[in-house]
This record gives C-alpha cells, structure tokens and sequence, in this order.
C-alpha cells in the first residue's frame, strides 16, 4: 500500500508540475496581417501591416521590425534583399508585452532578361577534369576539379591546355570552386566541410578554413573586398577574406521565386555569373539583393564537345579583364569556349 500511496503522490506531482510549466505560457492574442498575396510581395511595393484583434485589447503601442530592422507600418522593400524574411511585432497592451512573428517572402520586380552569346574562339580542354571551379589572374586561368581521388589545382595555358601547375588533393576531398584574392588561391571542398588556401606563385598551402552556416561548398567568386559563396541552396554567403567567416547572405530569386542549386560563379562587371547544376546556362545576379536579371543559354555549346560516357553538364565560367571575353566549359568537356555575351 505504500508504495501505491508513493506512485500516486508522484503521479500527482508531476500533474501539477506539468500545470505549473504551462501556466506562464499564453497563446498570442494577436495576428500580424499583411498585403503580400499567399506571403509573396514583390520589392517595387510597399508593404502594409497592422494587427488582428480578435479580442479587441486595448493597445498601447506596436513596434514592428524585418530581420531585427525597425519598419513602420507602411514599408518600401525596394531596399530589402529579395527571399524569406521574418516580420516581428512587439505589442504592449493592459501592462503586458507579447512578441508575434510572421514570414514574408520579398520577389524581384524584374523579369530576367534573355542573354544570347557568340563564340569567338574555342581552345583545348583536359576531357578528363570535373571543373568545378575556373577563374582568370593576370591574363591565367586556374582551375579546380571534383571527384573524390581525382580533384586537382591547376594552372592551365588557355590556349593550349598545357598543365603548367597542378597539385593533387587527398582522397578525401571533393574539389569544387576557387577564387583568386590578393595573391591567394582560395578553393573548396564539397561535403567536407573545409576550404584551403594556398600561394598563388608557388601553390604551397598557408592555411585551411571550416565553414559557418553554410552546410556544402559549391561555387566562389569575389568582387575585390569580399568573398562569395554558393551552397547549393538558393543563398550566396559572403565571407570575410581576413577571417573567412560567413557575414551575411543573400538569397537568389527571381520574379516566380527562388532559384535553387548555384554552382559556380564569376564576379563579372559588379553581377555575379553563376552555372545552376544540372542546367547547361548562366544566371546574372544582382550581388546586392540577390535578383536573377538575366539568363544566358548554353546549352547547344554541349553539342560542339566530343561526345562520350563521362560527358557531364556545363560547368565553369571565367571573366577574363584583358580581352573583356567570358569563357566556359563543362565537366569533362574537351573544349573551353570565350564568348561574348548578347543582350
């Protein structure tokens, strides 16, 4: 009997512990409302919120924010970087504070316009490297290639496709974008985790770096200050070249919506040019807020490579400043193509 008397007190107590934790807890009286239609609302208009009342509190004041930005309650977004944003309401009312979030989702006002290019030249490529990364440096094309036991650095004669520099990754790495800064080779690894940097001159490795929130590494690029990078996702980080720690993002979307799987990418005239995997074209960002204002179509350039098992999609884009030619190729494509790209 005592123990039955003992369970039953423990029982008991946990009932009204059980009470006690969910007492404090009340349920949001208020509901953010919104003019987006289905969340969506495009960044040439103005957003427009208030408070549903269903209870009819009397309310002292309202502060509302984007992101942790203060907003009124009539806001142009035409300054807002473009994807999911979370809206937040603080509303004090009879002597009590109560926080309610919402999700908007800011599109591009733009249509993406249609880019066409003409081949200028064609020169050799290795039909045996994965490219995953491609990038110019004082008139040198430096690549970075995939595959796990097969991904390599390399400095490559354009014109001939000559391997002037090459070193091999560990087994262990999967090779995918680089980017040039300052004299130092900046390059990924895909699931790994970790991106390595090395001596432009002599490709000795000086450090290694481990990723932030950013799960995968995909494509890179920089604007000469800052350090692009591509997960996969929808979302470019931007690093720090100091620290190489991920400050902010932004997220890439069109008028539709997000654009999903950027690869590669190029820093081209202040847009960022990026392969989408899996797609034989080019999307042109807006860095600023993420917009997508052109696309380019390459795809009949898969037709002109030699045809094989191993063939794979387009991937590699390299502005080179001296000629002011883009240049492209694929994964295990024999042929890197410069073009010149056509509004």
């Amino acid at each position: 009997m005592k123990i039955v008397k003992y369970l039953t007190i423990i029982f008991l107590s946990c009932l009204v512990l059980s009470c006690g934790s969910n007492s404090g807890q009340k349920k949001n009286v208020f509901t953010i409302k919104t003019n987006a239609n289905k969340g969506n609302i495009s960044n040439n208009e103005t957003l427009n919120l208030s408070l549903e009342n269903k209870k009819s509190h009397i309310i002292d004041s309202v502060s509302y924010s984007i992101n942790g930005k203060t907003i009124g309650k009539s806001t142009n977004l035409s300054n807002f970087k473009l994807g999911k944003h979370t809206i937040e309401a603080i509303v004090y009312f009879n002597n009590e504070k109560q926080t309610v979030n919402s999700t908007i989702t800011i599109l591009n006002s733009e249509i993406p316009k249609i880019y066409k290019y003409k081949i200028i030249n064609e020169y050799p490529h290795d039909i045996t490297s994965y490219t995953q990364g491609l990038e110019f440096f004082n008139n040198n094309l430096y690549e970075s290639t995939g595959q796990y036991k097969e991904s390599k650095l390399r400095h490559v004669n354009y014109k001939t496709g000559e391997v002037i520099k090459n070193i091999d990754l560990d087994d262990e790495y999967f090779g995918e974008g680089l980017t040039i800064l300052n004299d130092k080779i900046y390059q990924l690894t895909w699931k790994e985790g970790t991106g390595f940097v090395y001596d432009i001159n002599t490709f000795d490795k000086l450090s290694s770096f481990k990723y932030g929130n950013s799960k995968e590494g995909w494509g890179f690029c920089n604007n000469d200050k800052m350090l692009y990078k591509s997960d996969g996702s929808e979302k470019i980080w931007l690093l720090d070249p100091k620290t190489l720690i991920e400050q902010e993002y932004i997220q890439v979307y069109t008028n539709k919506g997000k654009i999903i799987g950027i690869n590669e990418m190029e820093w081209v005239n202040g847009k960022i040019y990026a392969n989408r995997y899996q797609k034989d074209g080019v999307a042109i960002i807006n860095p600023v807020n993420g917009g997508v204002i052109g696309v380019i179509d390459f795809s009949p350039l898969k037709k002109l490579v030699t045809q094989h098992d191993g063939l794979d999609v387009l991937n590699g884009i390299a502005y080179n400043p001296e000629t002011k030619t883009l240049f492209v190729t694929g994964k295990r494509w024999d042929k890197l193509f410069e073009v010149e790209i056509i509004e």
